[in-house]
């Protein structure tokens, strides 16, 4: 048979393919754009088609969506993404485009078409309609919205309200209370926010005596008790409600001399060196009749407490440092020279407006008083009392630093945050009016916490290697100041926290007895912020922990403490800085022929004059290969600090340095640790008796979860390569904060990508001796 190939067919269908399945060609519904409301957080006033200034020079790049004001922060709601952003950390309590109102330094409504501008308060009218908001933020954030395509009222109502809630008239208007009471009425085992309830973080509150047992037993102090005579708040107002004295003064002495003190704070103990010396800190004696005999029965009873009965010194800080005042006005000024005004043209010009703001100077000031400290402390074998009016502004900086140096558990990340939950929290310092959360006094405004903290990154960028907490952790601590949910920074005292509570719970109906259960949780319960993964940020991959190696001439060693040297000063006498209670009465804050400021790093060099025993303390400390499980001395001549660059600039766009910056190097010793890590864990898992054995393999992942490290190792069959997202303010994005004019190839664009930092004429020669 013949085969007959089949024929083809010849109809042909003009109709559209049966739709098998419908949804596939549903349009998606247009999104609606909606604020994240955490727990008693409501929507006070909206306007909707406005746009965010992205770009100074063009509107190409702006943002358009919903401008929200709650009685929690001012959000802005788009659909659009920013700009080159490929990464941020992901903020449990605030959303990419979200600024707390308590984080808002001025609003300013503006009708550029009428030439008027004004800085907007709480309660007050605007007479014209504004075309654009601009926020200044506490955080040195600028950002900037436009209303040319939004409703003229609904622009107005927003600005107003933005500003009238910003501008709370009780402490109990602020959101935290809000937040605290749906917490409480929620259920205690619910979940806030995606993050456990408060209690998964290891820092001590020092809020019980026992907290105050243990930090006596960690230090060794022997001769100090834990006192209970202001438990209800009963002697001070100020002071907490358990602290720390001389076990040879009775209860009953400490209520008879609280009088005679300012605010009736008497003398706190802060820290026991191992050698029995104590630091001290207390208010200044107001009663000038019992000026001598308080004075004399309080040395006497420090004295006794030392095992070698050394002698004490008292320092008055307000004679050597600045003030309050002084410290914020320094504060505004290098902020606007950072943030708000145009870029000098001249490298020199733009560092030495920098210099003339003081801000450097004050932070040189704070660190030098606080080495002076650690001298007597360290080197004389005495015991220090650091003196101020009230005791809870200058005295908190400097007890901080002193133990900061002197103490190696307080550069581990626990060990810091205790270091300030004691020494400011648990102290009196005043957040609520120097944070400025209410507006109500600007005379009391002062950043002495980021001054602080300042200090600290100079330390910690001359020894990287002895803190375990990263300059990012710092930064991010800072911008914790202005969320109003967390006790550390929302209150004046424990006890106004207390009260406060006291009240809350009475105006939401919660029954007697149980406002106890009502805590703020405290800023060091990181999970209410960030996710596990993204506080790796925090981990320092340099970081050298107790009993760590190094390595020193090629042998492998241990860092062991050296042993404790005394410098009398009964061979040349004390220097003249040491001298009438250490630092003298001078007001001024000299350059030249200070203790600290004439170190130089090459200490061959003979000297003509006679070492004073300050000066050979510092000397032979600075000869030696410093421990990073040790004494830690900053160096301070004023080429040796440095502008936090990261705290300062990371919201200018100009400044920002794409792959560039100090997190190149972050990226490259964390992916170094993490594989180091991994390989240790290799070797413990290790079973095999021969070398030819191979290491038992771990689950997939399993590293991963747990590596302290947020960049991971990457293959060795793939090359490391610098992420395209990183840049010089990473973890921050500078994209959308008000832009000035460029500085590219300008001689201050050097500066900007790390290049050596010249000081003026008149600062290099001040360093000579």
């Amino acid at each position: 048979m013949f085969s007959v190939k089949p024929l083809k067919p010849t109809f042909k269908s003009y109709l559209p393919p049966l739709q098998t399945d419908v949804k596939k060609n549903i349009q998606p519904p247009i999104k609606k754009l909606e604020a994240r409301l955490l727990p008693g957080e409501i929507v006070v006033n909206e306007v909707n088609f406005v746009r965010k200034c992205i770009s100074g020079e063009s509107s190409y790049d702006d943002l358009w969506g919903k401008l929200m004001c709650t009685n929690f922060k001012v959000s802005f709601i788009t659909h659009d993404a920013l700009p080159k952003q490929r990464f941020q950390v992901a903020h449990r309590l605030l959303g990419e485009h979200d600024i707390p109102l308590t984080c808002l330094e001025q609003v300013v409504a503006v009708n550029d078409t009428k030439g008027k501008k004004k800085v907007l308060g709480s309660n007050q009218k605007l007479k014209f309609n504004p075309t654009e908001l601009i926020l200044y933020c506490k955080d040195l954030r600028v950002v900037r919205f436009r209303f040319d395509e939004a409703g003229p009222e609904s622009a107005k109502k927003v600005c107003l309200a933005i500003a009238h809630y910003s501008h709370p008239a009780d402490p109990q208007l602020l959101f935290g209370f809000e937040y605290l009471g749906r917490w409480y009425h929620g259920g205690s085992g619910e979940r806030i926010n995606g993050a456990p309830p408060v209690g998964g973080f290891q820092t001590p509150l020092f809020d019980r005596p026992s907290e105050w047992d243990r930090e006596i037993k960690r230090t060794g102090a022997a001769e100090w008790r834990v006192c209970y005579i202001n438990e209800g708040y009963a002697i001070s107002p100020s002071l907490p409600e358990y602290f720390v004295v001389p076990a040879s003064l009775a209860d009953q002495d400490l209520k008879q001399y609280s009088y005679a003190f300012t605010d009736k704070r008497i003398p706190l103990w802060c820290w026991n060196h191992p050698n029995g010396s104590a630091l001290v800190r207390m208010a200044s004696i107001s009663d000038p009749l019992q000026q001598r005999k308080l004075d004399q029965r309080i040395l006497t009873a420090i004295t006794k407490s030392h095992p070698q009965r050394g002698d004490v010194f008292r320092s008055d800080v307000q004679k050597s440092l600045p003030n309050i005042q002084d410290i914020q006005s320094a504060f505004v000024k290098v902020r606007q020279i950072c943030v708000i005004d145009p870029f000098e043209e001249t490298e020199e010009k733009w560092l030495s407006s920098i210099e003339n703001s003081q801000w450097l100077e004050y932070v040189r000031a704070f660190l030098k008083h606080s080495a002076e400290v650690v001298y007597l402390l360290e080197g004389k074998n005495s015991s220090v009392i650091l003196q101020e009016e009230e005791d809870r502004d200058l005295n908190c900086v400097v007890s901080s630093l002193v133990q900061l140096m002197l103490d190696p558990h307080y550069r581990s990340l626990t060990g810091f945050q205790s270091l300030v939950q004691k020494e400011w929290v648990m102290a009196g310092h005043r957040f609520l009016d120097r944070c400025n959360h209410l507006k109500k006094n600007d005379r009391e405004e002062s950043p002495l916490f980021v001054l602080f903290l300042d200090c600290v990154w100079q330390i910690m960028n001359q020894y990287p290697a002895a803190f375990e907490f990263t300059e990012i952790y710092l930064t991010v601590l800072t911008d914790s100041m202005w969320i109003p949910v967390f006790s550390t920074f929302l209150f004046n005292c424990p006890r106004q926290q207390a009260e406060h509570l006291m009240d809350f719970a009475k105006s939401k109906n919660i029954p007697a007895g149980e406002e106890k259960v009502l805590r703020f949780p405290p800023v060091w319960d990181w999970a209410q912020q960030f996710s596990i993964r993204d506080q790796a940020l925090f981990n320092n991959p340099m970081y050298v922990g107790k009993g760590a190696t190094c390595v020193q001439n090629g042998a492998v060693k241990s860092f062991r403490r050296t042993k404790h040297k005394t410098y009398s000063s009964t061979l040349r006498g004390m220097p003249s800085a040491l001298q009438n209670e250490l630092m003298g009465s001078q007001g001024t804050l000299p350059r030249r022929n200070s203790l600290v400021a004439q170190l130089k790093p090459d200490f061959s060099q003979i000297r003509e004059v006679v070492e004073s025993p300050s000066e050979r303390f510092f000397r032979d400390w600075f000869s030696r290969p410093a421990d990073q499980q040790g004494l830690l001395i900053p160096l301070l001549l004023p080429s040796h600090l440095a502008l936090w660059r990261l705290y300062f600039l990371r919201w200018v766009p100009e400044a920002c340095i794409p792959k560039g910056g100090p997190i190149t190097a972050f990226h490259k010793l964390s992916q170094l640790a993490d594989e180091i890590e991994m390989l240790q864990n290799q070797l413990r898992q290790y079973k095999g008796p021969t070398p030819a054995s191979t290491p038992l393999s771990s689950p997939a992942g399993s590293h991963s979860d747990k590596s302290r490290m947020y960049f991971k190792a990457s293959s060795p069959y793939e090359p490391s390569t610098t992420p395209e997202y990183l840049s010089s303010s990473f973890p921050f994005s500078p994209v959308g904060s008000l832009c000035r004019r460029g500085v590219h190839d300008t001689p201050i664009s050097k500066f900007l990508n790390g290049a050596k930092i010249w000081l003026s004429t008149e600062t290099l020669a001040n360093e000579t001796l």
